[in-house]
């Protein structure tokens, strides 16, 4: 019996490693140790303080954004509208400061704004049944529409509204914005894992046929998840504004991308259901840091861009390992 036991125990810690070995987040963080422990031997700069904190205040309106993408992700949905969301919420918010409004208005308005249009997307995705893909892209013009109109394409000042925001730093040495970025982190993955709520949109991006018959009421949810991505963007948008005191409506292009390989790479899937907001976050520092690197390093930046692209071709590849492998 005893003999027994111990072959027991020998299986069960041989499929312990084993899943520890598969587990995304611990192989992202294996990633971005040894990438920074390369690329601080090829130039130390890298290792400086200020360095490692403009990291990470770099990735950190892209990092809300891979938060709220990651959500949606996770729901089985996706939005393509979250860059010009954000920039709307920034728009606004900039036109009622140059129109004299004071920033204790402009400020809510403009994050009412994102939820409105993460509130809008949810309406037509749940109500609509329509691919959330093709909507979103579709709403992404109409967002960014609307900000060429209210800006009529000129750059928008914020007036040093978020000046404050922008210098006001922890022990005079970490950003207010940095921990603002940090704690919407936490929040988010409280949420998706630790209330009923975060387990009934894992349970619908699963399948959502069971979450339906299991009395889910999946369109609430669906319409709740996008608004929440909506609030994620306008608090984006308030970093965007502190860190450069301008904006444009062209100033969206690019992020949902970057959001959406960010999650990819931390291990949340197309697939709905699968993923960790830890795993998206660890993806999006990877991608600042290779970003970082590659500018301490003085790669050139149409190289960068080149490797941008295949590392979205990459994560979307990984993302689908498991089809792959059951074909």
């Amino acid at each position: 019996m005893a003999k027994t036991n111990m072959s027991v125990n020998t299986e069960t810690k041989r499929f312990d490693t084993k899943n520890i070995l598969r587990d995304q987040r611990i192989l992202l963080f294996i990633i971005i140790v040894g990438g920074a422990l390369i690329v601080g031997a090829v130039n130390e700069k890298f290792w400086n303080p200020m360095n490692i904190v403009a990291i990470f205040q770099q990735i950190a309106v892209a990092g809300l954004l891979t938060m709220a993408m990651g959500m949606l992700l996770l729901l089985g949905g996706i939005d393509l509208s979250i860059g010009n969301i954000m920039i709307l919420s920034g728009c606004v918010m900039s036109v009622l400061l140059t129109n004299g409004v004071k920033l204790a208005i402009a400020l809510p308005v403009g994050i009412l704004v994102s939820i409105l249009c993460g509130l809008i997307n949810g309406i037509i995705i749940a109500k609509s049944k329509c691919m959330p893909l093709i909507i979103s892209l579709g709403m992404s013009g109409a967002y960014f529409g609307i900000a060429l109109l209210i800006t009529e394409g000129r750059f928008m000042s914020f007036k040093l509204a978020f000046e404050g925001l922008r210098t006001l730093k922890l022990f005079n040495i970490i950003p207010i914005t940095l921990l603002i970025f940090i704690a919407l982190v936490i929040v988010a993955s409280i949420v998706v894992n630790r209330t009923k709520y975060g387990r009934r949109i894992v349970a619908i991006g699963g399948n959502e046929k069971n979450a339906y018959l299991s009395g889910i009421n999946v369109d609430l949810y669906k319409i709740l998840t996008y608004s929440l991505s909506g609030l994620y963007c306008g608090i984006a948008a308030i970093l965007y504004a502190s860190r450069l005191d301008s904006i444009t409506a062209q100033g969206g292009s690019g992020y949902e991308l970057t959001a959406l390989t960010g999650a990819i790479i931390g291990g949340i899937t197309f697939d709905g259901g699968k993923g960790t907001i830890l795993g998206a976050f660890l993806g999006v520092v990877l991608m600042g840091i290779l970003s970082n690197a590659m500018t301490i390093l003085g790669v050139n930046t149409f190289v960068q861009e080149i490797v941008s692209g295949l590392i979205i071709v990459v994560a979307v590849v990984l993302s689908n390992i498991d089809a792959i492998r059951k074909k």
